[in-house]
């Protein structure tokens, strides 16, 4: 294979396992416990669907069944489903002596703007006069967003936000700015991302897609990309795509539409967390890179890169976010006001890499990197 020029340097930041998520409220344990001789009652929303979602919540329960709070059992998870079944199942069969997941307590704002209204009212309406939910797990910058308020006083964990301060969702990294508040940030991770990619690649035009609003700008962490372009010297080559909007194979569209020109006018891509960028998509995005021999980044994680994108953070899984939010739960059952917990978690940033990928593109990728690599997908696995 062609090595394209390519050359790495890891950056010890970069590369460093950090669990600063770990060392949280100590005075609170992470013990089972029962809410007065009664279960506790917990509710889900989201804006839509969306797979990391998926990804990070089954990984959540199984960090609650690794802490003794649900029986070990295998989680039903079907190809093309989400959240809902998942729900379902935990609602009828999980089998637990101290939590209950309300049946009809998970909410969908299916990516529609109207909906969201009414779902939002719905949510905050029971809240404040049903008050039949112990906890609400807000999933995603739109969940976040809706439920990070002083509207309602129901303990609230806000899971897998791409930029929960840049967003509006917290106050800070440190402090929420809300009692019952907590939202998970990781303050140095796209930046980690993107440096890794430059380090890798040393691109001079990086194309980057993304929905040109608030809510998609927090999506590509553009705020990091343009400072690491001013630091390291290279072009943002922006181009505007539909995300959050109930049509999904519209913002599919918009998605492929932006590869296909950007393919001719950059030399790398980072692929950013969007609704256009799914199952459905992914196949077509990584061949119009691949066939371009363009190096990709997933923003999202080693699924995508299973799928055919080149290069990615490993998340193992979701597993260790996922057991940090079971932790915060199970604080929070003992006694711990959200706002009292430690919102930040850096996982372990270890690498995930596609062979296939590489060897289509030319990147003959450095043993450096391989050593690094804690998942190396040899074939493009279809979604």
């Amino acid at each position: 294979m062609k090595r394209l020029g390519i050359h790495l340097i890891i950056v010890p930041m970069a590369l460093m396992c950090i669990f600063s998520g770990f060392a949280m409220a100590s005075d609170f344990s992470t013990q089972p416990v029962k809410n007065n001789g009664e279960k506790w009652r917990i509710g889900y929303y989201e804006g839509g669907e969306y797979y990391d979602y998926k990804g990070v919540f089954i990984a959540t329960i199984k960090g609650l069944m690794e802490l003794g709070w649900i029986e070990k059992a295998n989680i039903p998870v079907d190809k093309g489903e989400f959240t809902t079944k998942i729900w379902n199942w935990l609602a009828t069969e999980m089998k637990s002596d101290f939590l209950e997941f309300v049946k009809d307590a998970h909410y969908s704002s299916k990516w529609d703007d109207d909906l969201r209204a009414k779902t939002v009212e719905k949510i905050i309406t029971r809240l404040n006069q049903k008050k039949d939910i112990d906890l609400m797990l807000a999933v995603g910058t739109w969940a976040g967003k809706d439920l990070a308020n002083n509207r309602h006083t129901t303990p609230t964990l806000v899971l897998t936000a791409s930029d929960a301060v840049g967003a509006g969702i917290v106050k800070s990294n440190e402090d929420s700015g809300y009692d019952h508040i907590s939202a998970h940030v990781d303050p140095t991770r796209y930046e980690r991302q993107v440096q890794i990619f430059y380090d890798i690649i040393k691109f001079k035009k990086l194309g980057v897609a993304y929905e040109d609003s608030v809510d998609g700008r927090s999506y590509a962490a553009l705020n990091v990309i343009e400072k690491l372009s001013k630091d390291k010297g290279f072009e943002i080559v922006p181009c505007f795509t539909k995300s959050d909007i109930a049509n999904q194979n519209e913002a599919g569209k918009s998605v492929i539409a932006c590869f296909e020109k950007l393919v001719k006018q950059v030399d790398a891509i980072y692929v950013t967390l969007q609704g256009g960028v799914n199952s459905i998509t992914i196949p077509k995005l990584v061949e119009i890179a691949n066939s371009h021999r363009i190096p990709t980044f997933s923003q999202s994680g080693s699924q995508e890169v299973q799928y055919g994108f080149l290069v990615s953070i490993s998340h193992a899984n979701f597993k260790y976010v996922g057991l940090y939010h079971a932790q915060m739960m199970a604080m929070v059952f003992n006694g711990a006001k959200p706002r009292q917990l430690n919102q930040v978690f850096e996982g372990p940033p270890k690498v995930a890499i596609n062979l296939k990928t590489a060897q289509i593109i030319g990147f003959d990728p450095p043993m450096v990197l391989l050593g690094a690599a804690d998942e190396i997908f040899t074939e493009i696995k279809n979604p």
